[in-house]
């Protein structure tokens, strides 16, 4: 056996040390554990509102909003009068809040993620007070004109509408009024109501000096008027039960060609995608309550008719000239394809969605008119559309609502007929803002139009001047005169009211 030395045995260890050491041995070398990946933080952004905006008290806010690596949202609104942001949301998505108050506003979203939690908020949302109380602030009344037909003295306007073109005897932006009564003896009463035959136009610079468009037993208690784009006047007989067509020209045509039930109400619709130009006539048979009334559709090609479909039936109508009660001031808001009716007898506007794809007999109206004392209770719905249609508005401060007309912010505007089928009202010849999103609908306080006789109130149409401002213009009976109510930066007290009273 071999005998190996101590000496031999420590030079064997020594190297196999300093082996191991020039290979990365040993516990100090420096050596470092790659690091352990962390989750990134959660991030949130809203796509709408992407800057500071203004509407209206009656308006409503979309909220539209996304987020990355978050794992749980939750909402809030800066107030409860901002509108119903609250708990928790989705990781992206989109909602519609209604602010209850004038002020300013912002909504926020914190998300939560694994590598951390992210807040964002809204630029500010000012809602200012609404259209109609802006106006009883800051705006003017101003008579345009006189009504009355310069030719057999027609009287008591009830239609009225803006023309679209400057055509024949119409100039672009005149009104157009149709007058419900005649000018027969004695003649400091007002006419015989029902019996007018004329329809007449405004300039609408102050002063103006009606003009005659047309006359015809074919217009007899014309009531309600839209035109068309070649300013073709589409109007609402009551008395002779007829839709005549009425040409720029003044030329009188009865080219529609089913049966109508004492039209009540007019409204047009323009062409789009798939669907054709269309008017809306709402009928209101008189005599004693009952479920009578009706909306038709009349399908055009151009200014001729094409189909004529009865959409809706069941209002509940009453009454004769001068105390009507039924479906009236049809007004047709293109950005979201709704109809709204004053539904008279029950004191609501109800506004019919998607209008255009109601089909023939599509919505039945429950006014519960058989028996029932006036006025009548809030109608509900049935039929195959009946979920398009729903009550908007109902009960005070209207009392007996007749006439409508769209605001700029898409809300209405709705006048009091203050005609008998309600207890009289402590403040007569009201104009009331109704918005479509706010709950219950009514929105800011009322304005009185007029101080003098009630029922003065019919026919409403609007427009936007120059500078962005709404212009409401109304038929007043106590003129009878048109007049105009607009904002006006520089006055800062209420509007006075019209106070010439009325002789019937």
């Amino acid at each position: 056996m071999k005998m190996y030395s101590p000496s031999s045995i420590k030079i064997s260890c020594m190297f196999v040390v300093t082996a191991l050491s020039a290979c990365g041995g040993g516990g100090s070398s420096g050596y470092t554990a790659p690091p352990v990946p962390t989750a990134p933080a959660a991030t949130a952004t809203f796509a709408q509102p992407a800057s500071a905006t203004t509407i209206n008290l009656g308006q409503s806010v979309t909220l539209q909003w996304s987020s990355a690596d978050s794992t749980s949202c939750t909402a809030t609104a800066s107030s409860a009068s901002g509108g119903s942001f609250t708990g928790s949301q989705s990781m992206a998505g989109t909602a519609t809040v209604v602010p209850t108050a004038p002020g300013t506003y912002t909504y926020t979203l914190s998300c939560t993620g694994m590598g951390g939690n992210a807040s964002v908020a809204t630029p500010a949302v000012t809602v200012s007070p609404s259209i109609l109380t802006t106006l009883s602030t800051a705006g003017t009344i101003t008579t345009i004109g006189s009504t009355v037909d310069p030719m057999n003295g027609d009287q008591n306007p009830y239609g009225l509408t803006i023309a679209p073109a400057t055509v024949g005897l119409i100039t672009k932006g005149d009104l157009i009024v149709c007058n419900f009564n005649d000018a027969s003896t004695p003649a400091a009463q007002g006419g015989v109501q029902g019996t007018g035959t004329t329809i007449i136009g405004l300039h609408t610079a102050a002063g103006s000096k009606p003009y005659r468009i047309a006359q015809s037993a074919n217009l007899d208690g014309c009531d309600a008027l839209t035109m068309l784009p070649d300013d073709s006047i589409s109007a609402a007989a009551w008395s002779a039960t007829g839709n005549p067509l009425v040409s720029a020209a003044g030329v009188v045509a009865m080219p529609f060609s089913d049966t109508f039930a004492y039209p009540w109400g007019e409204a047009y619709v323009a062409a789009t995608g798939t669907q054709p130009a269309a008017i809306y006539v709402s009928n209101a048979p008189g005599g004693n309550i009952a479920a009578g009334g009706t909306i038709d559709r009349i399908s055009l090609d151009g200014d001729a008719q094409t189909t004529f479909t009865e959409i809706a039936s069941g209002f509940c109508t009453s009454g004769s000239p001068g105390m009507i009660y039924g479906p009236a001031g049809l007004t047709y808001d293109s950005s979201n394809d709704t109809l709204y009716v004053v539904d008279t007898s029950s004191a609501s506007v109800i506004a019919i969605v998607g209008i255009s794809n109601v089909s023939k007999d599509g919505l039945v109206v429950n006014g519960q008119c058989a028996g029932a004392t006036t006025p009548t209770p809030t109608p509900t719905f049935s039929g195959p559309s009946m979920t398009s249609a729903r009550v908007i508005a109902h009960g005070a401060p209207f009392n007996t609502p007749l006439s409508a007309a769209l605001l700029r912010n898409g809300d209405l505007v709705v006048a009091n007929a203050d005609i008998g089928i309600q207890a009289p009202s402590a403040t007569t010849n009201l104009l009331i803002e109704v918005s479509p999103v706010v709950p219950g609908g009514f929105v800011g306080k009322p304005l009185q139009l007029d101080t003098g006789t009630p029922g003065a109130l019919f026919g409403l149409a609007t427009a936007v001047d120059t500078d962005g401002n709404q212009i409401i213009y109304f038929n007043d009976d106590n003129a009878p005169a048109v007049l105009q109510l607009t904002a006006t930066a520089a006055n800062t007290s209420p509007p006075t009211p019209y106070s010439k009273p009325r002789i019937r």
